[in-house]
């Protein structure tokens, strides 16, 4: 696969039934949009959302953001990588991530580990997956949630980089200078296509709830400058101003040309509705789309 580049988009997949996620890959793909990334917590498994995408298009780069590495051993997501990408003609992207411990501990009864030394041994044991060589593919093309400098490093040493997710082109420009020129560096970036700084302020207050009480990625607003009070609560507006950029076509795209600028191969827009529904904004979606 080549390396991403262009829009991606990102839509939170476990709020829309069957229906509504071919709808949402086909409409991604007619559009023009270069790859369609999706979550994972605990609705749709991974391989069988990502199987399922793909079954739906014909040429779309479907890409998980972020299959959590506890919810299955290193082995098991070796085989559903080259799977995929044997069946899909190498369509295929796994992201991964070591979760958060409320996903790992709370939710699947695991111990939360070192991130680092954790993530170090699961990509060094999927390397060496004895996987049946029919089905087995050399080059796999994986990349890390990686927010701070140590798993960023790691992404660009033993995958083909990296999806950051709720950052500033500050960030961007950080991730670079660590992963070096030639890492895959794909960055999510939400965008509310709104001109009602209120109803602006509204969704992103909605979007950013869950992740305000995990501390992964609150360490990383700390070192982007951030601030305690701006982070907690309801957040502070310079903070939801920077997690959702709002405001019409030239305030979205001024904010992916500077993640351009600082860096990044793809940004992957995460379309929120206006009116706080669920999905990918369609019109949004429309006016940016590469097919015109």
């Amino acid at each position: 696969m080549t390396k991403p580049s262009g829009l991606g988009i990102f839509c939170s997949t476990h709020i829309l039934d069957p229906d509504g996620l071919m709808g949402l890959a086909e409409g991604v793909e007619r559009r023009g949009y270069e790859t369609l990334w999706y979550p994972e917590a605990l609705s749709y498994d991974c391989f069988t959302m990502g199987g399922y995408l793909l079954s739906r298009t014909s040429y779309l780069q479907i890409a998980s953001g972020i299959a959590n590495i506890y919810a299955r051993d290193a082995v098991t997501s070796a085989q559903g990588h080259d799977s995929l990408n044997r069946m899909y003609g190498g369509r295929f992207v796994l992201g991964l991530g070591v979760s958060h411990v409320p996903l790992v501990e709370g939710a699947r009864g695991h111990d939360y580990k070192k991130p680092l030394a954790t993530m170090r041994t699961y990509l060094a044991t999927m390397a060496r997956a004895d996987i049946d060589p029919t089905i087995r593919v050399e080059e796999r093309d994986i990349v890390l949630a990686a927010l701070g400098p140590k798993m960023l490093s790691l992404s660009a040493e033993m995958t083909k980089g990296s999806l950051p997710y709720c950052v500033t082109p500050e960030h961007t420009a950080e991730a670079r200078d660590i992963m070096g020129d030639k890492a895959w560096l794909c960055v999510e970036q939400k965008v509310c296509m709104t001109a009602d700084k209120d109803r602006a302020h509204q969704v992103a207050r909605q979007q950013m709830a869950r992740y305000m009480a995990l501390d992964n990625y609150r360490n990383n607003w700390f070192r982007l400058g951030f601030t305690v009070d701006e982070v907690t609560g309801d957040g502070a507006p310079r903070f939801l101003d920077a997690m959702v950029i709002w405001g019409g076509e030239k305030q979205i795209r001024d904010a992916i040309e500077s993640h351009k600028r600082a860096g990044a191969d793809q940004v992957v827009l995460q379309m929120l509705r206006p009116d706080g529904g669920s999905g990918a904004d369609p019109r949004t979606l429309d006016a940016f789309a590469p097919a015109g």
